[in-house]
């Protein structure tokens, strides 16, 4: 009846399940708070409370049939079959088990039972849907109960929920067993990266007090263009074309900016300047860049297995990269002694190189690279890092995430050497806010500070004329409130 994914000589008590057989005793489900307003009217509470028995059945309903299917289903089949085949399969299983259990469901619901089934047979169950819905941005677990998202720059709780505790566990063990990784009470977080890319961090019990806690940055199919940014009011034209002569005249670059502020969503932007002649070699924890030029070597750290044995770090991909005759080096994120390697590859001959920092300013962020040299167990006077840093580093351009969710390319700030023990530095442009509205939304404009670039030579140079007036005179841009 269930062809070839139908099991063959095995009971159903072996059956290794792909997310995990799942408890079926009867327990109090907790229900996740709206995410809307929480006054509402009593038509609205009613209604809401109707969605919510409707949302509890249906999982009731989907843990008993994904208890047959388990029973039923040839797993080791399943990674080879045929979406259209093994969705046939599910939803005769799923019939069969509805009629038994003499329960009555609408076409809709029929039809989101079967997604359902099919998200937790081969996905990663409830939050499935929330990885294939383009306008979320992160997916954030806190506990099974509580499932949030961002999207636009603000979070937003769903309605959508895990069984249990032991459900939750399941799903993050399916996701990193995948890669070869491991999360327990002895090794109680991990970082991993989904199939399509995306961003995983969890962390679990005993270390995660209220349940296993997940941050899932999803990845983004298609990177925005620099025409896209200036659209969407990430920053303007004349700035635009000011990072355009610094990054073809072969500055070296630091995003600096705060979780989620649009750093590397920047870098990628930047990287469109970069000539197609060029060879660049990318070094990251997890793959997130997209460069669109012809000879990139790409690079991703490693961390220790089960044995603590063959771990990879950044400072290895980097001391590595150097003998790879790179033009340019591109790390997609600066955050440990792999700082020292960054700071000398910029000051020997890999001009135009780029990575980004977590910084909150300008100023921090030459903060920052002092402290990780610091902590890097190199004694090194202070003075000599600030001047390592100060021949090293040419620009940082500083990005933000604003109240209201929207993202901002909120100053470019060039580093024009070193005063005594004091690193010098001008700001180029930079955002400038002029009022909040009534809902929140910042309005502002971006404008030049005024002074002239201290590389407008070098950008002759190079081929690039750049107006002075670009500094002096550059047209007030009111930002949308689109992110």
């Amino acid at each position: 009846m269930f062809g070839r994914f139908k099991q063959n000589q095995q009971p159903a008590a072996e059956t290794q399940p792909i997310v995990g057989e799942l408890s079926l005793e009867p327990e109090v489900i907790h229900k996740a708070r709206p995410s809307g307003d929480l006054d509402l009217s009593p038509a609205e509470l009613e209604a809401q409370q109707k969605e919510q028995k409707r949302l509890d059945k249906l999982m009731s309903l989907r843990m008993e049939i994904h208890k047959r299917l388990l029973e039923n289903l040839n797993l080791s089949a399943i990674d080879q079959a045929a979406e259209a085949d093994l969705r046939r399969e599910i939803a005769a299983i799923t019939r069969e088990g509805i009629h038994e259990m003499g329960v009555v469901l609408n076409g809709q619901d029929q039809k989101e039972l079967l997604q359902d089934l099919m998200d937790e047979v081969t996905g990663l169950g409830p939050i499935q849907p929330l990885l294939r819905d383009e306008t979320v941005n992160d997916i954030l677990i806190n506990g099974p109960f509580q499932i949030f998202v961002e999207r636009k720059g603000k979070l937003e709780l769903t309605p959508i929920r895990f069984k249990d505790d032991r459900h939750l566990l399941r799903v993050i063990d399916k996701i990193v067993s995948a890669v070869g990784r491991r999360v327990d009470e002895s090794h109680p977080y991990v970082d991993a990266r989904l199939t399509d890319g995306s961003r995983f961090n969890a962390m679990v019990p005993p270390c995660a007090v209220d349940g296993a806690l997940v941050s899932i940055r999803k990845f983004s199919k298609d990177k925005l263009s620099i025409e896209e940014l200036i659209e969407f009011g990430a920053f303007n034209e004349p700035m635009a074309t000011y990072l355009q002569a610094a990054v073809a005249t072969r500055l070296n670059i630091i995003v600096s900016g705060g979780t989620g502020s649009g750093k590397t969503t920047t870098l990628n932007a930047l990287s469109g300047f970069i000539g197609a002649a060029e060879r660049i070699v990318t070094i990251e924890d997890t793959a997130e860049l997209q460069l669109q030029q012809i000879h990139v070597g790409r690079m991703e750290s490693r961390p220790a297995n089960v044995e603590g044995k063959g771990e990879v770090s950044q400072r290895d991909l980097l001391r590595n990269a150097l003998r790879m005759r790179p033009d340019r080096i591109i790390v997609g994120e600066t955050r440990g002694d792999e700082v020292i390697d960054m700071l000398q590859a910029m000051n020997t001959g890999h001009d135009g190189s780029m990575t980004t920092i977590h910084a909150n300013s300008a100023r921090d962020g030459l903060s920052r690279l002092e402290n990780m040299i610091a902590m890097s167990g190199v004694d090194m006077p202070t003075k000599a890092s600030r001047g390592q840093i100060s021949s090293a580093v040419n620009l940082i351009v500083q990005v933000s995430r604003l109240t209201d969710g929207s993202r901002r390319m909120v100053s470019i700030t060039e580093i024009t050497g070193m005063e005594g023990d004091i690193i010098s530095m001008q700001e180029i442009f930079k955002f400038q806010r002029d009022s909040v509205a009534e809902d929140g939304t910042i309005n502002g404009h971006f404008t030049a500070t005024g002074l002239r670039s201290s590389f407008m030579e070098r950008f002759k140079q190079w081929g690039y004329h750049i107006p002075a007036t670009l500094f002096t005179d550059a047209p007030v841009y009111t930002a949308s409130s689109e992110s």
